[in-house]
């Protein structure tokens, strides 16, 4: 395979193409509705109505606009898009038909809504456009042609400085400078380097990675070669939990279909350069989202968090130097590659580089997934492009960082979204995960909520997580049932800060942020709920 061959290939394919594309999203959510059966009445109704020479039905992953799905899009027929949403599959002849003109009933989207408008998509580029079981349709956007830049005109050292000039920061939840850890992995010494790309996504409410797999698993594929390439690697594995078969589907055919043109393997565009990659499965344990507990698991151990250092970057999986970064940030890769590091630090923030992909979810009229540049306002994202909470209700809270991150109060709505000022709000940006809450949700259920997870999933290694958690859900079911005191609600801080400095892993270190946030901000929720305390004055942490 040269470059010629990958121009051939997009040459024949774009040459293929008929005049109008009805899109047809076929993502994990849309599919939970029936939207296989949708694609198929299209491609019936195309036939029946005469229209085969000049419209294509196509599958294409998430178009981002979750709560309005079932979503067909149609491309061809006007300057831009149609947008049909909350489609049935008896709708299929109906939204044919008016391609000749006909009316119909259906509801109709507008593709200048703010959720889409104020979107700046880099990651999420080819969602909802490409079908991303075709290799074609992602080489004939220009996929691979930053593998091939990166092999054939950068050397290895080149490939770190351009990420590191980039300033992306780890997109899986805590923000490393991700050139400082590719740098790394390079200069450690070791005949045999391993790529790790984590796709056990485990927070409640988010989908972003499960997203990008299911629509775009080519693109994540070749941010994980150049990476390997860049740090002397040559064997990847692809870490995605076993709640995901159709991303998992997706990937088994990507690796296929990448294998067989020479994009993977031997020999990469006739270069000394090999990479394989393999996929392992998990099991559904939120632990194995930390680095230390995933490669347990890919080595076929128990997941469990091992303490740093020695580091991944020197010491990893099988004990040789490893490179681990998540779905995300791999699939920021292709485009710095192409455009440069300089492009990608123009967007965001001086110290937030880059856009950064949410699941917008909660009590919120538009949910789904959004791409924005780091540094935008909170406000804008949950009022602008949200819509507000349904029903004329107040926003309350937004949660972001799932159960590691806090509960940001409305006050505070015109905060920039980036790592540091989510970070001065007792939260973090996490994943992605951005759950809205309204004015009627209760905020000691919610700690109570993301406790109970947390205990859940806590593997049990360490002490002050084992047994913390289940102290620090017990004390909330008291405060809870009303039978709680003062000195119970001092006993609860004295757990948060206990098991936030004492334990092995960030699951540990972190859990106590939903409880933490929602005692800064909404302490009278607590207090309303206690009992008068018959012994005295509480025992404080600081006494």
């Amino acid at each position: 395979m040269q470059i010629e061959d990958l121009n051939a290939i997009a040459e024949k394919h774009i040459g293929s193409r008929k005049k109008i594309i009805v899109r047809t999203c076929m993502s994990a959510g849309c599919m939970s509705s029936r939207a296989d059966a949708i694609k198929k009445n299209l491609e019936t109704a195309v036939k029946e109505q005469g229209l085969d020479a000049e419209v294509e039905v196509r599958r294409v992953g998430c178009m981002g606009f979750c709560g309005q799905g079932p979503l067909v899009g149609i491309d061809g027929v006007k300057e831009k898009e149609i947008l049909f949403e909350h489609i049935k599959p008896e709708d299929a002849n109906a939204i044919i038909a008016s391609l000749k003109g006909v009316e119909s009933n259906l509801e109709i989207g507008d593709p200048d809504h703010p959720f889409f408008a104020k979107q700046t998509k880099i990651v999420r580029a080819n969602g909802g456009i490409i079908d991303p079981e075709k290799i074609e349709d992602y080489i004939a956007i220009g996929g691979y042609e930053a593998l091939h830049n990166a092999l054939t005109e950068m050397q290895p050292a080149q490939v770190v400085e351009e990420v590191t000039k980039s300033g992306l920061r780890g997109r899986g939840g805590a923000g490393f400078p991700t050139g400082l850890k590719w740098g790394t992995v390079a200069k450690s010494p070791g005949a045999k380097k391993y790529i790790i790309c984590n796709g056990d996504e485990g927070d409640p409410g988010a989908f972003m990675d499960r997203s990008v797999l299911e629509s775009d698993p080519h693109l994540v594929l070749e941010g994980m070669a150049i990476a390997a390439y860049a740090v002397g690697a040559d064997q990847g594995f692809l870490y995605v939990r076993a709640e995901y078969p159709l991303a998992i589907s997706r990937l088994q055919i990507a690796i296929k279909q990448a294998k067989a043109l020479g994009l993977l393997g031997a020999g990469i565009f006739e270069t000394p350069f090999n990479f394989n990659v393999d996929i392992r499965i998990g099991a559904g344990a939120f632990v194995c989202g930390e680095e230390t507990a995933l490669m347990m698991s890919v080595e076929g151990k128990r997941g469990t968090p091992r303490p740093r250092p020695p580091f991944p970057a020197e010491s990893g999986l099988f004990g040789c130097p490893t490179l681990i970064n998540n779905v995300e940030s791999f699939a920021n890769i292709t485009a710095i590659i192409k455009k440069g590091g300089d492009w990608y630090a123009s967007i965001g923030t001086e110290k937030s580089k880059g856009t950064k992909v949410f699941a917008l979810t909660g009590k919120i009229n538009n949910t789904g997934l959004i791409e924005v540049p780091m540094g935008i306002p909170l406000r804008q994202i949950v009022e602008e492009m949200g819509g507000g909470a349904p029903d004329g209700r107040k926003i309350k809270s937004v949660q972001t960082g799932g159960p590691s991150g806090g509960c940001i109060p409305a006050e505070f709505l015109d905060t920039p979204v980036d790592f540091e000022s989510l970070a001065k709000l007792g939260s973090i940006m996490g994943s992605g995960g951005m759950v809205v809450m309204d004015d009627t949700t209760n905020m000691v259920e919610i700690a109570k909520f993301y406790m109970e997870f947390c205990k859940d999933e806590s593997c049990g290694k360490c002490i002050p997580c084992r047994a913390g958690t289940a102290q620090m859900e017990n004390l909330l079911n008291k405060i809870i049932a009303r039978q709680a005191t003062q000195r119970d609600l001092a006993k609860l801080e004295e757990l948060c800060d206990m098991v936030k400095n004492t334990s092995l892993c960030g699951l540990g270190q972190t859990a106590p942020n939903p409880v933490l946030s929602t005692l800064k901000y909404f302490r009278n929720e607590y207090e309303e709920l206690l009992q008068p305390d018959k012994f005295g004055p509480a025992a404080t942490a600081t006494k």
